[in-house]
């Protein structure tokens, strides 16, 4: 249980679409005494028993980033508030970093990419060598080979095969953790010399002041006059894809145009509608696309269900297994291959 209890804010009564309403700038929210800075603390407790001296600044804003040219880790405001988190669920279908296990992987990868900052680190040769072009463009998506073993496995997703920085971020995340655990499960890996050279790395600047000290916060939520409506809109049209057309042979092949031969009646829209969260969730870990994008598909699908009039006839498990297949072929023959959106 956290030590710290969670602040009390005059919006956290309000129903979704009055919070909806608010400006960012209106929250007041803040990290301290709240239960995200024992997770900012033992982010710092990891750092020191490593020997670096260096303590990334944190704040609050939109999204999880470290600018370019600040050595800092900007957190999510839902981050802040259990009653925020509600509402990014509810719009999003899941909440980036929400468990405290996910929100330090998140952490310490912020914090990779802040010392990377800090020290000027991928200017030396050997980073170079080992990581790539730290200013070489950032794709719209990537396509990860989830057999290589030239990377770590830290955040899902392959994600450190998405950049040279977040190949970096990542094996640092790896490194903080422990070292007798990275030593067996990367043994005969040729990610293992990124690991070796990471101890060499941080070893050298152990100590050491960074040479960046910039406090500065970038897009923080203290001027950010932007409406919490005005942030899911962006955020879902960032989201967003042109969903194939469900055809309607596909869904009657799914569903029935009768109800079982108990007589029971229920469609295949309600059906949808009461596991879309759930199912969501389900394919969006098979295959890698946000849950945002799994819903839109289902609810395409509870439209045009309900437009046919098509029940369900199988137990709910069941049910179940065969939508997310359904659901998750769908998408991916949208993208035709798995692609992963890197975040901007």
């Amino acid at each position: 249980m956290s030590r710290y209890g969670e602040n009390r804010y005059f919006w956290q009564s309000y129903n979704d679409e009055d919070l909806l309403d608010l400006r960012f700038c209106d929250l007041k929210l803040k990290i301290a005494n709240a239960p995200l800075q024992e997770r900012i603390e033992q982010l710092y407790d990891e750092l020191k028993g490593r020997d670096i001296r260096f303590r990334p600044h944190c704040w609050l804003s939109e999204e999880w980033f470290s600018p370019d040219g600040v050595p800092g880790i900007a957190i999510p405001f839902y981050m802040a508030h259990s009653r925020l988190a509600k509402l990014e669920y509810r719009q999003m279908f899941e909440i980036e970093g929400g468990n405290t296990r996910w929100c330090m992987q998140l952490l310490r990868h912020e914090a990779g990419h802040a010392i990377n900052t800090a020290y000027c680190l991928h200017r030396r040769k050997r980073w170079r060598q080992l990581f790539g072009a730290f200013n070489k463009p950032y794709p719209t998506h990537y396509t990860p080979n989830p057999k290589s073993r030239n990377y770590v496995i830290h955040l899902d997703w392959w994600y450190a095969q998405s950049h040279p920085a977040e190949d970096f971020a990542e094996t640092f995340s790896v490194w903080l953790r422990n070292r007798n655990k990275w030593q067996k499960q990367y043994k005969g890996w040729p990610a293992m010399k990124k690991l070796e050279y990471m101890d060499e790395l941080m070893a050298s600047i152990s100590k050491k002041p960074a040479l960046r000290r910039s406090r500065e916060r970038v897009e923080p939520l203290s001027t950010n006059r932007k409406t919490l409506r005005e942030h899911y809109e962006s955020k879902r049209a960032f989201y967003g894809v042109n969903v194939p057309d469900v055809y309607d042979s596909e869904l009657r092949r799914l569903f029935r145009d009768q109800p079982d031969n108990n007589g029971k009646r229920r469609t295949a829209s309600a059906f949808l509608q009461k596991y879309r969260r759930e199912l969501s969730q389900l394919c969006a870990r098979g295959i890698g696309e946000p849950p945002y994008i799994i819903a839109q598909v289902i609810h395409d699908m509870i439209i045009r269900c309900r437009e046919l009039k098509l029940y369900v006839n199988l137990p709910d498990d069941e049910m179940k297994i065969e939508v997310a297949i359904f659901v998750s072929m769908q998408t991916l023959n949208y993208f035709n291959k798995v692609r992963h959106r890197v975040p901007v």
